[in-house]
């Protein structure tokens, strides 16, 4: 079949594309936002993508169109597929009926960490043999690919709470029908489609009702806004995981999180010693191996797995080290997520100096919803640079003025490289945070660092 992708740039888009590339299908999409790692992962993989939105990137012998959810009416290559009664499907709705229906679906979802979680869970069951499908909303470095069919019946995906399409406002996971399924945390965000974290709360609610009484839902000990959920009804046994608490335990050997020991029900089940960094990323691993247990996978290999582990891109990812000054990219854009990813990072590096580069992108935190905790937040950094953003609705000077480090607003990209490359020392770590391509800073502030 030809099939044509609307947002395929999107993480979850462009998995979709591969999986419909691997099924045998000519694939090609339009976007407008076309940057790395998904437009070169796509390009890679052989499909065409087209920037823009034209009625012409459409062949006369098209079957039919996937949508993003990106997409809405008013979309001149929308509008002529509405017009010409050319045959749509959403993304998820497509992935039900075409690669999920006939397999074991494990999902992981949640505020934070569900990227991470995913690909940590697909390592697990590929370490222990079990070679699963997989959708995860990144690029996860042990498979350089996100997306892939697998030949077993486990399919491990990232379970999105965000809406399907403009003509399905259900959230994408309810699609998915799980048999495992990982709630890793809940906390309020993506304010562009929830008013309030009940409403997140009733669609994690309408999940919860798809898993089967012989399925597991696994739920971190300490979360009184999941625990709320399960209030609500749930008819499927779960487990707990947490540090020195729950069913499923960590019990640290250091302070940043790489050396720990796991614990099933208080019986030692193995040590870690792996690269990633955080009390966060602790607790990925726990849930990822609850759920890999569940299956069948032998948890002494899934522990062992953990060792050669790598991490997906954008999560504290080394993009260059110049001159003893190393320079992270981080997709963090939440407060829990970027304190977390700090203090993991803090932790690690001593005393040494991280400068945090910030791009207010995301669209509830250009609203404001919580420019109040973004203080507390970046506490362990020793300064905060910012590019202002644009179409803000709330006043940010203030807000950046009560901050308890020094604080530099800059108009855009290479503003912020030009005072950086001004203060940065040898030994100095750059932590830039954003959902964005953030007009290539990384690469900026590398080569001017090398010059």
């Amino acid at each position: 079949m030809k099939i044509h992708i609307l947002g395929i740039c999107g993480t979850f888009m462009a998995g979709i594309a591969l999986l419909a590339k691997q099924q045998g299908h000519d694939i090609s999409g339009s976007d407008i936002n076309v940057y790395p790692p998904m437009s070169t992962l796509l390009a890679s993989e052989g499909i065409q993508l087209m920037q823009g939105y034209e009625p012409s990137n459409l062949s006369d012998d098209i079957d039919y169109v996937i949508v993003g959810n990106v997409i809405s009416r008013g979309n001149p290559l929308m509008e002529y597929v509405l017009e010409q009664r050319i045959s749509y499907i959403s993304g998820p709705q497509w992935l039900a009926e075409n690669v999920l229906k006939d397999r074991r679906v494990l999902a992981v979802a949640g505020t934070h960490g569900k990227t991470t979680t995913t690909s940590l869970l697909t390592w697990m069951l590929e370490y222990a043999g079990l070679n699963p499908g997989f959708l995860v909303g990144g690029v996860p470095e042990n498979f350089g690919i996100s997306a892939r069919l697998g030949n077993t019946p486990f399919f491990v995906i990232e379970a999105d709470e965000y809406d399907s399409a403009f003509f399905d406002k259900r959230s994408k996971f309810i699609h998915y029908r799980p048999s495992t399924l990982i709630l890793n945390n809940l906390e309020y965000d993506h304010a562009d489609i929830f008013p309030n974290l009940a409403a997140i709360q009733l669609q994690i609610h309408y999940l919860v009702r798809t898993v089967p009484r012989n399925g597991l839902i696994v739920i971190p000990e300490q979360d009184s806004n999941i625990h709320e959920v399960l209030k609500k009804g749930c008819w499927t046994p779960t487990t707990t995981f947490g540090l020195n608490t729950g069913n499923w335990q960590a019990k640290l050997l250091d302070n940043c999180g790489s050396h720990f020991e796991v614990y099933l029900n208080k019986n030692l089940m193995g040590v870690v010693n792996w690269n990633l960094l955080g009390m966060h990323n602790v607790q990925n691993a726990l849930a990822a191996l609850a759920a890999a247990s569940h299956v069948g996978a032998s948890t002494q290999a899934c522990i062992e797995s953990l060792t050669s582990f790598k991490n997906v891109k954008r999560r504290l990812e080394v993009k260059g080290k110049v001159n003893e000054i190393t320079v992270y990219d981080d997709f963090a854009h939440h407060p829990t997520a970027i304190a977390t990813t700090i203090s993991g990072l803090r932790a690690k590096v001593g005393s040494s100096r991280i400068f945090v580069v910030l791009e207010f992108g995301s669209y509830t935190m250009r609203t404001g919803v919580h420019k109040d905790q973004m203080k507390n937040a970046l506490v362990q950094a020793d300064k905060v640079f910012c590019k202002r953003p644009n179409a803000l609705n709330w006043d940010l000077e203030p807000v950046l003025k009560s901050f308890s480090q020094p604080t530099i607003l800059c108009d855009d990209a290479n503003a912020l490289v030009t005072k950086l490359v001004e203060e940065l020392k040898p030994n100095d770590h750059v932590l830039i945070m954003s959902n964005s391509g953030f007009e290539g800073i990384h690469n900026k502030l590398l080569q001017a660092l090398s010059a």
